[in-house]
Formats: structure tokens, C-alpha cells, sequence
């Protein structure tokens, strides 16, 4: 009986053992740390094995606008995954051209997260930026990257006509930028002033470029500029003055940029809605890009990958209200999925707009605004 046991314990041991050398061979060549798919704590969806910490350098520099709630998320998510250091620097798009341009010679920055497009052009034509094409790449339309992968968008900002939905009904709303001259709005606008506002900058510009485009002339453009001031109450000196101004009714109608929209009528309850132009809008393009000759580029590369993971996109999704370049992002807010088909974006020459709209800004601010309309400091 003795016996029979010791062979029986003998046998479970070599079992034990030869199953502790399978799993430690991993049946693929992949050792268990990898969990077999070689994907990130993001969910790495492309199917390409995540670089190994030790195959990184010991830290990431990121230079980015997003602000501190985001870039301290990420800090943390990054560090706990790699288990190396991610510092950043929170600044804006042009403060951060300006910043690697002046360190071209000793390059500080490994990555710089967040700009429009045309900041990120900007820096390619002065060679500022490193080719890198992302494991993702088949899910970014072409509109949404560089053609030398000098860059790639990470996520998209359509403008929008936002209203007081207490005030006017969704059936009453205009529907397209020619409704905003209409004269039945008069006094109904209150407008963010435009020469400190990208956005702004943005849609003014793009109402003169409509004509534009064509007849390379700016008559029409600003005569429709002029009937728009004509039905504005006042120019807000900042956002939050428009914000309060729209919410008490004592203007109906703006023009801003949709998740804005959406986040303040969801966290702060804004009697917001808005309308996405049935012409067409102008839709920013935010990005990424690796500065050349980075200090840290292995680091660099998985940091690219990392904050643009299908999971990543959704999580700036759901809580910061980003919407995702990638088509291949499931289970999106109902805010994103429901305005996708109505997305318009227009046809824009991106470099026309960065070389004309200080022009186009600076005849708006002295020809046709009405100064007595500014209000707030």
C-alpha cells in the first residue's frame, strides 16, 4: 500500500515539472511576462507585440497642450505598464513650435501630442519632425495624416452652430452658416472674440475661404462677415463669458466647437444643443508626431502607440470628450456615433489657411467688427 502512494507522488512531482518547463518555454517562443499576446494594458489592438521595458530607454519627454487631467492620466496608465518615466510639459501648440525650434540643436523632446494640423505641417517644412508610421495606420483615413508619416491624427474637431435649446427649439434652429445672416438674428449671437480663439480663427476663416477657394478674392467673404457682426450682441473676451451670456439668454446663438458643446450641456448642464452644418464645417485634425533626433526614440515610438490604442481612444472619448481618427474604435459615446453621417468636413487647403488668416483676422478686427460690441476683460 506504502508502496503503490511513494510511485503515485513520484509521478505527480515529474508532472508538476514538466509542466513548470512548458510554461516557461511559453509553446511560441514568448515567455509568460508577454501573457502570450504581446499586447499593452491599453489594449494594444493592432496585433504588433508591445516593446519589452528593457528595450526602452529610461525615460519619455512629451511636449503637449492637452492639459494636466489628461496628461497626468497618461503619466500614470504609461509609467505603470512600462515602468519607466514619462515626464511632459503642458503648453500651447504654438509655445511648443516655438519651443522645439529654438531646441533644434539640442533636441529636448521625444513627443509632442496635441496641435492642429497645421502646427504640425509647420514644423515638417522646417524639419523638425522624424517619420514614423504607426502599427494602426490602416485604420486612419488620409485626410487624417501626414503623406510622409511626419505625423497622424489622433482626434478630430468639427464646428458646429451651438444654441440655447431653452430659448429655440431643435425645429427652429438654423441649420447652415448662410441662416446666421439672416436678419431675424439680429442681436441673437454672442461670439467668441476671434482673434484670441483658434476656433474663431478657424470658422471666420473658413467663410471666406468659401469663395475664396474659387475666385481667389475676399469681397464676399467679408461682406458675409459683416452681416454676422451685424447680428451679434457682443464679443466675449473669453470663453466662459459666451458660455454664461448663451446659458442666461441673453444672446441665443454661437459658433464653437462640438465636443465643448457636448461636455458642457452633459458635466456643467448647460442648455446647450447644437447643429452640424448641413453644407459642411471646417474639422481640425489634433496630432501626433516624434521630434527628430528625440533623445529617447525607442521610448518615443511606444509612447505613440500607446496613447492611440483603440482602448486609449475610447477612454478620451467617454471622459475627456476627444472624438477618435480611428475607424476602428467600438462601443464610441452615443454623442460621436449619432454625428458621425452628419460630419461635412470641408475641403480646406490647410497651408492657405495658416498663410492668410492673420490677413484675413487683422481686416476683420479693423474693418469690420464693431468695437462697441466687445465686452469683458
Amino acid at each position: 500500500m506504502f508502496k503503490k502512494s511513494w510511485l503515485l507522488l513520484v509521478a505527480a512531482l515529474f508532472a508538476l515539472m514538466l509542466s513548470g518547463c512548458m510554461a516557461d518555454s511559453g509553446g511560441d517562443g514568448k515567455s509568460e511576462s508577454g501573457e502570450g499576446d504581446g499586447k499593452s494594458g491599453t489594449g494594444d489592438s493592432s496585433g504588433e507585440d508591445k516593446p519589452a521595458a528593457e528595450d526602452l530607454e529610461d525615460k519619455v519627454v512629451i511636449y503637449s497642450p492637452h492639459g494636466s487631467d489628461i496628461l497626468g492620466d497618461f503619466k500614470q496608465r504609461f509609467e505603470e505598464e512600462y515602468g519607466i518615466k514619462m515626464e511632459f510639459l503642458d503648453m500651447g501648440s504654438q509655445e511648443i513650435l516655438d519651443r522645439i525650434r529654438s531646441e533644434k540643436n539640442n533636441t529636448q523632446a521625444d513627443v509632442w501630442w496635441g496641435a492642429p494640423q497645421v502646427n504640425f505641417d509647420q514644423a515638417k517644412d522646417e524639419g523638425l519632425l522624424a517619420e514614423y508610421k504607426p502599427s494602426y495606420a490602416d485604420s486612419l483615413d488620409e485626410m487624417y495624416y501626414d503623406e510622409d508619416w511626419m505625423w497622424s491624427g489622433t482626434s478630430m474637431t468639427p464646428e458646429v452652430i451651438m444654441y440655447n435649446n431653452k430659448e429655440i427649439s431643435e425645429d427652429e434652429a438654423p441649420t447652415d452658416w448662410d441662416d446666421l445672416v439672416d436678419p431675424k438674428w439680429k442681436d441673437e449671437l454672442i461670439i467668441r472674440y476671434p482673434l484670441a480663439s483658434g476656433t474663431m480663427r478657424t470658422i471666420y476663416s473658413a467663410m471666406i475661404y468659401r469663395t475664396y477657394k474659387d475666385t481667389e478674392d475676399t469681397e464676399e467673404g467679408y461682406e458675409w462677415l459683416k452681416k454676422l457682426d451685424a447680428n451679434t450682441k457682443e464679443y466675449s473676451a473669453n470663453p466662459e463669458l459666451m458660455y454664461n451670456q448663451l446659458a442666461k439668454g441673453v444672446g441665443t446663438l454661437t459658433v464653437w466647437n462640438m465636443p465643448d458643446t457636448v461636455m458642457l450641456a452633459e458635466e456643467k448642464g448647460y442648455p446647450f444643443g447644437y447643429v452640424l452644418p448641413e453644407s459642411g464645417t471646417p474639422v481640425l485634425t489634433e496630432g501626433i508626431a516624434i521630434v527628430k533626433d528625440a533623445p529617447h526614440p525607442k521610448a518615443a515610438e511606444a509612447f505613440y502607440e500607446f496613447v492611440n490604442t483603440t482602448e486609449a481612444a475610447k477612454l478620451l472619448a467617454e471622459k475627456y470628450y476627444r472624438i477618435p481618427t480611428r475607424d476602428d474604435v467600438e462601443g464610441l459615446p452615443e454623442w460621436i456615433t449619432e454625428a458621425e453621417d452628419k460630419i461635412k468636413p470641408m475641403d480646406i487647403d490647410w497651408a492657405l489657411f495658416q498663410e492668410k488668416s492673420d490677413e484675413w483676422m487683422d481686416y476683420w478686427d479693423n474693418h469690420i467688427k464693431s468695437s462697441d460690441k466687445e465686452k469683458g476683460e
